[in-house]
């Protein structure tokens, strides 16, 4: 996330105030004003266009507010590892009569020692009978586990006793009173370390569900590396399906990951780093993210994001550390460790399988490279003392040894040029919906020349934008038409952060919203599908003949992958409180008038302070519908504060193409 924020809230907080107020004020306007409608005229010349980068729009997943742990990744045990004498939030079930539980280090894994050692006091013949049911331990996971009944879960234990066992693997309500599946392990010799597996057959469904391990017979039982994952996960990799599908919806074209600050650190001993992060999920040691305050097992690691990567066809964009934290940095003289980590990383994603590192990649299932090309060297880190010397040390070290690979500073190159070499400079921006919406021409003036631009966090945060309301979606809205107007300069956006588990919200807004079992996007999601087919799209002149400074528009032509068709779509945001009629004029372009081929698709709602919650998941979502009028010149009703997006069926796609020219200026 970006130190920006501060900034912002510091400077801008009376602004914010009263724009907010005279926002909501002028939204109740009065019918004598609703009635005078604004009339404005929008040229589209269909008879030349540029392409616009096929890297244009994607997404950016930083592991902040649980999206990753109790998120995207489906373990469902929160703390399967035992972290040091905590044990929580594994509970006990039974009294201390019946059992006592603590942690030794008696573990067989040597990256983390800890074991959680249960003594049964309680037998099941005897002084001292154990309860019906036994005793044991429970896992809430987080904030309950989502048990759906049809559905099979695999639930993996490392257990260790001197004698035999027989424990009581459970999926139950929170209270233990409903058993919603069970198996047994039973073994005679355990005295070494062993793995164990059951697959557990869901008979009914609870959203707040645990996972217990019990017995009713007197002895010491170890146990570690506790597992619990749903069968049905997306492409079989790990992840949540319906969240990973939400994210499919949108059709990112990359994928900036691990995080931002998770990957700085508050010091850099706690810091993301991604060989602690691959093999065995139960060789990873895991690590405390002090930035964002929780615990990650790290059983979503470097390999599993390069696989989400391609799995949703999107292009990966790995952010590393540089040596430098929030409060500490290492010395360019002595940051080689770091550059070598860097280089040993890019050999696991991209070197022969029978490499170093790339031999562990093809052990974990992967024999083939992945396609990463793109890296950023930190976050946020142009202003440290020693950035741009570590950024320098690691910039000839990848151009060498991968001279393809596409580099990221941190440093903002859009208002004077960068000191120092790179590909791509980083842009990051979190404001006031005024503010972000002003910015639509922001990229106007940038030099064409020298490296591109990768928009990689933007948002409307604070007042203006609650958590997740229709003021900050179209503010939004309108940066983005800038971008995509601006693409020959900016190839890359993506919005942040991506998902909040509702029970742990570190920051706020964000674009999909989760718990346990339920999930919906905010409007700022909603508004990332308008732009889904833009990447790759055909950026077209488009002109509004206005004086208003609340209406933006842009115009591209798509190919639809699933019909073949090539389609017209111009999108507009009306950020103002009256209703605007807009003529439409297209040339140079042939539409189909079938009532069939043609849509307006609109975002809006009764107040710009609306958001969507789970148990209103779609009060602010686009509503679609048949555009009956469909021609080279028609009119159109946009409503006040709305995005609206015409998509027209075309007769042809004869669309003149400009030579390349990197000085070209697109049409404001």
């Amino acid at each position: 996330m970006s130190e920006k924020m501060g900034f912002w809230k510091a400077s801008c907080s009376v602004l914010l105030v009263c724009f907010f107020v005279g926002l909501c004020s002028m939204y109740q306007c009065s019918a004598a004003e609703a009635d005078a409608n604004q009339t404005v005229n929008l040229i589209v010349n269909a008879s030349s266009g540029r392409p616009i980068p096929e890297t244009l729009f994607g997404i950016f997943f930083e592991e902040i507010n649980h999206a990753g742990a109790g998120g995207i990744w489906a373990e469902l045990v929160s703390n399967r590892q035992n972290t040091p004498s905590n044990i929580a939030p594994w509970s006990v079930i039974g009294d201390q009569s019946s059992l006592t539980v603590s942690t030794d280090r008696s573990s067989c894994f040597d990256r983390n020692k800890v074991a959680l050692r249960m003594h049964v006091l309680c037998d099941s013949e005897g002084n001292n009978i154990c309860p019906a049911g036994g005793v044991g331990i429970y896992n809430p996971g987080f904030w309950g586990m989502n048990i759906e009944q049809g559905k099979t879960y695999k639930v993996v234990i490392y257990v260790r006793s001197l004698g035999s066992i027989n424990v009581s693997v459970s999926l139950t309500s929170s209270d233990g009173s409903q058993i919603l599946a069970t198996a047994n392990i039973v073994d005679s010799d355990v005295s070494n370390w062993t793995k164990k597996e059951v697959l557990l057959e869901a008979k009914g469904t609870n959203p707040n569900s645990r996972l217990q391990l019990t017995a009713s017979r007197k002895g010491v039982i170890w146990f570690d590396q506790v597992s619990a994952m749903p069968l049905d996960t997306y492409k079989g990799h790990g992840f949540q399906k319906e969240l990973i599908e939400m994210l499919e919806d949108i059709k990112p074209q990359f994928i900036r990951f691990p995080g931002g600050c998770f990957v700085e650190g508050e010091w850099l001993r706690n810091a993301f780093r991604w060989k602690e992060s691959i093999g065995p999920w139960e060789e990873r040691p895991g690590h405390f993210g002090d930035v964002w305050m929780y615990w990650t097992d790290d059983g979503l690691g470097y390999f599993e994001f390069l696989q989400l990567s391609e799995d949703l066809g999107a292009r990966p964009i790995w952010v590393f550390n540089n040596g430098i934290s929030h409060r500490d940095e290492v010395d360019t003289t002595t940051v080689s460790p770091f550059v070598q980590e860097a280089i040993d990383g890019l050999e696991f994603a991209r070197g022969a399988s029978d490499s170093k590192w790339g031999s562990i990649r093809a052990a974990m299932g992967h024999p083939e490279p992945f396609d990463l090309k793109y890296v950023a060297v930190g976050n946020e880190d142009c202003r440290k003392k020693n950035y741009r010397g570590n950024y320098l040390e690691f910039y000839n070290a990848i151009k060498r040894a991968y001279p393809d690979i596409k580099i990221i500073s941190n440093c903002d190159g859009s208002s004077h040029s960068l000191d120092h070499p790179a590909d791509y400079y980083d842009f990051h921006i979190y404001t006031s919906a005024s503010h972000l919406f002003s910015m639509t021409h922001q990229f106007d003036h940038t030099s064409r020349s020298g490296p591109k631009a990768f928009v990689s966090e933007y948002a409307v945060t604070g007042k203006d934008a609650g958590t997740g309301s229709l003021l900050a979606a179209l503010a939004e809205a309108g940066f983005l038409i800038g971008l995509e107007k601006n693409s020959d300069i900016v190839e890359m956006a993506s919005y942040a952060p991506l998902f909040v588990n509702a029970n742990d919200r570190r920051w706020n807004p964000d674009a999909i919203v989760f718990n346990s079992s339920m999930h919906y996007g905010t409007p700022s999601y909603w508004v990332q599908k308008f732009f889904r087919e833009s990447s790759g799209a055909t950026l077209l002149d488009a002109k509004l003949q206005t004086n208003s400074s609340s209406l933006v528009a842009s115009a591209i032509t798509w190919t639809s992958s699933v019909d073949g068709e090539t389609y017209l779509k111009i999108k507009i945001v009306n950020f103002g409180n009256r209703q605007v009629s807009l003529k439409v004029s297209v040339d140079g372009l042939g539409l189909n008038s079938l009532l069939s081929g043609s849509t307006k698709t609109v975002l809006t709602s009764s107040n710009l302070m609306d958001e969507n919650s789970f148990t209103d998941p779609n009060k602010v979502a686009p509503d679609r519908s048949l555009l009956e009028n469909a021609d080279r010149d028609m009119n159109i009703m946009l409503s006040p504060y709305s995005l609206t997006s015409l998509d027209l069926l075309t007769e042809s796609n004869n669309i003149r193409m400009p030579q390349t020219n990197s000085s070209a200026r697109p049409s404001i």
